[in-house]
């Protein structure tokens, strides 16, 4: 189906790249590492911060391999 650069098909999206399975194991492994360091105490809800993994792997939870960035950096690193 061909759209405007404006509309997005969100179903589509999720469809095809969010709601595979892969995708749905690296969520939940982000959101435990969040939640990993929300109990040590480094972050904390509406802190605009984001838990980044050193390695760029979201399956690797090691306390040595994540820290928190601004939201800013965290999303704008290359790999």
């Amino acid at each position: 189906m061909i759209r405007s650069h404006y509309e997005r098909d969100y179903r589509e999206e999720y469809d095809n790249y969010q709601g595979t399975e892969k995708q749905k194991k690296n969520r939940a492994s982000r959101n435990a590492a969040r939640n990993e360091m929300k109990k040590k105490g480094k972050a904390k809800k509406g802190d605009g911060k984001d838990v980044s993994h050193k390695d760029n792997n979201p399956k690797n939870n090691s306390s040595s391999n994540l820290t928190m960035e601004s939201k800013k950096t965290n999303r704008s690193r290359k790999t």
